[in-house]
């Protein structure tokens, strides 16, 4: 590794706890038929996100480039380069790292939806995207979720320890610095699952629960698994107090 990639690294993981705590507001494509009210003001959002001071912010080129100059050289940023869907609907690339390194961002983010006729190309598109950001010395952060397809044509993403066993082995794959995954619910299956990984391991926030502390129940799960730390979005932008949502779940990422 490079030194222009471990400095990057050394800032997303610059707490003693060794662990990441981020926030991800970077869920727009998800949500084409309606808004949720956290994202609908962005810069009101994102001001309360920083008031947290979390470990880094994952968001969008285009969002970055109109929300992030305040804080910009304040709080890592890690830069989403994927819009895309599970059923496929979408599934396009719209940042390059060049873009990230432009913006002084410390990562990209890419995304793949497994299983299915389409995850070799997601898998392919991924790796081309670690050949670039390679040569630039830019860490690769890859947001990997199982797709479970159901015979009414829906499909949803699962976190059974199959699935996100697979998920990880693509990643490990790929070549990416982090790889980040939906929690299994179960401290031993998650626990088996990193310990067979030699990339670093973070947990996706996964679908809103029902009460913040539901949440930092399952980020605790994490952290006692050997998780690496957690990338948080609805259960941060889609409360009430989302300063005070961010300060919890990084009291619990860093056992402090």
């Amino acid at each position: 590794m490079g030194l222009g990639k471990t400095v990057r690294l050394n800032r997303l993981f610059s707490h003693p706890s060794g662990r990441m705590c981020s926030i991800a507001v970077d869920h727009f494509l998800g949500y084409q038929t309606g808004l949720p009210d956290g994202l609908r003001d962005l810069p009101a959002t994102i001001a309360q996100i920083a008031a947290g001071s979390p470990d880094a912010v994952t968001m969008n080129k285009g969002v970055a480039l109109g929300c992030w100059e305040a804080y910009a050289g304040k709080l890592p940023l890690i830069m989403q380069s994927v819009v895309t869907r599970p059923d496929d609907s979408a599934s396009h690339q719209i940042a390059t790292p060049e873009d990230a390194v432009l913006l002084g961002a410390d990562a990209i983010a890419t995304v793949v939806f497994a299983y299915g006729d389409t995850e070799a190309a997601q898998l392919k598109r991924t790796a081309d995207t670690v050949r670039q950001a390679h040569k630039l010395e830019m860490p690769v952060i890859l947001h990997i979720y199982p797709r479970i397809f159901h015979d009414d044509g829906t499909v949803t993403l699962g976190h059974h320890p199959e699935g996100i066993e697979w998920t990880v082995r693509c990643g490990i794959e790929t070549g990416v610095d982090i790889i980040k995954t939906p929690y299994t619910g179960d401290v031993e299956s998650f626990r088996q699952i990193i310990d067979a990984c030699p990339t670093p391991v973070v947990a996706a926030g996964g679908p809103q629960t029902p009460t913040l502390d539901d949440a930092l129940e399952a980020l605790a799960g994490v952290v006692a698994a050997g998780g690496v730390g957690a990338t948080i979005g609805r259960n941060v932008w889609g409360v009430a107090d989302i300063t005070a949502a961010v300060e919890a779940v990084k009291r619990v990422v860093h056992g402090a």
